[in-house]
């Protein structure tokens, strides 16, 4: 099972999460990734540190930090030194992709910019995730994804309800989403190079992925000049597009989006089907009209009974559309979740760790994880030997 990118090598300078997560995709799908560190090695090796975890423990002390960099090989630059560079530089000679979310900037003073690098390597596919983007007033701002991706992309604003506070974005939730991104660009012009045999520059920003996450909303203001509301549970303006809480507690969302088709087999499953005959609830409007009146009663009916009773008559429902709130905890009991591939055993040495996979599967290239995250330089000298061994079969 070598996956898509098997015998593709991919070079990753790469700190936190947005690159490295892109790296972990193209790694996942069996590219070599070769990552690239300072000698006090990536800052997010400090995660589980963060989060308290025993640092003995392994790879589960760790857990963030495994997820971005499981099957690469880990090699340590001075990128300060000349000699640092000059490695660099060498070893982006052997690579098909490069990964960084280094700022432009510092990658000029390195000698890693696009321009250098290609001049000496012009089939390379440089991937590149800044904060802000390349150009403007803020090009060189430095961003974490609750920066650019959260806060000023506008995912913040939008998910917080009138009169209150923000809520916190999860961690990584932009930088992941951008090394998806990234990841998928960089597969792009890998297509392109078989066409024109030249690498190119490829990039995206974080502010630009938050930006698209919200293009719903953003597009329409854009092109209407009228912003959509934000949604009270209370009054939500379709009442079969809402959550609601069973008598466990347990909350559940319907997912009714078409009103008139939905409707019906709200009715039905509720045994109130003496509304499809009442005035109130006729049209979709009259819904909206009545909507925190229909809300207040079908909160009161789906208190009646736990979710387990409310689940089997919804699923005996075709026409009703609807899903748990699941914690984590459900997520990971989920069957579902597990028979969708969302569980990957990850080799690590005799045994396995069960991580998150990565969110595409080939028919024709499955692929495997290969190892967990590596020690910091575990694979300098391997690594190389090898440049050794390129530039003794060069001469």
């Amino acid at each position: 099972m070598a996956g898509p990118m098997d015998g593709f090598r991919v070079v990753e300078l790469g700190i936190w999460v947005a690159a490295p997560a892109a790296g972990a995709i193209l790694a996942d799908w069996g590219a070599d990734v070769i990552k690239v560190e300072p000698p006090t090695g990536d800052p997010a090796r400090s995660f589980g540190r963060m989060l308290g975890l025993d640092p003995d423990l392994g790879a589960v002390s760790n857990p963030p930090f495994e997820m971005d960099n499981r099957s690469k090989r880990s090699v340590v630059l001075d990128l300060g030194s000349a000699e640092g560079r000059r490695i660099a530089l060498e070893l982006l000679c052997t690579a098909d992709v490069f990964l960084t979310n280094i700022r432009p900037a510092v990658l000029l003073r390195m000698q890693l910019d696009f321009e250098t690098v290609a001049a000496h390597n012009p089939r390379l596919v440089y991937g590149l995730v800044t904060g802000y983007g390349l150009a403007g007033p803020d090009a060189d701002r430095a961003a974490y994804d609750v920066a650019a991706f959260w806060a000023r992309a506008g995912l913040a604003d939008l998910l917080t309800r009138p009169g209150d506070t923000p809520p916190f974005q999860r961690g990584g939730m932009g930088d992941h989403s951008a090394g998806m991104t990234l990841a998928a660009a960089a597969c792009a012009a890998l297509l392109a190079r078989n066409r024109t045999g030249t690498g190119q520059l490829v990039t995206t920003s974080l502010y630009r992925q938050g930006a698209y996450t919200v293009s719903f909303d953003l597009n329409t203001l854009l092109m209407t000049g009228r912003q959509i509301a934000i949604g009270q549970r209370e009054t939500m303006a379709n009442p079969c597009m809402n959550n609601y809480s069973a008598a466990d507690g347990k909350r559940f969302w319907i997912v009714g989006l078409q009103g008139d088709r939905h409707w019906p087999a709200l009715c039905r499953v509720i045994d109130r089907e003496d509304w499809l005959t009442d005035a109130r609830f006729a049209t979709a409007r009259d819904r909206f009209t009545h909507a925190r009146e229909l809300i207040t009663d079908l909160d009161a009916i789906f208190a009646t009974a736990p979710l387990a009773v409310w689940g089997q008559r919804f699923d005996a429902e075709p026409d009703f559309f609807w899903s748990p709130v699941n914690t984590l905890d459900d997520v990971i009991a989920d069957e579902q979740f597990r028979a969708a591939g969302g569980i990957v055993d990850v080799p690590e040495g005799v045994s396995s760790m069960p991580m998150v996979a990565s969110p595409a599967d080939f028919s024709a290239t499955p692929w495997q994880p290969r190892a967990t995250a590596p020690e910091l330089g575990a694979h300098t000298e391997e690594v190389l030997a090898e440049l050794r061994a390129v530039r003794t079969a060069e001469n």
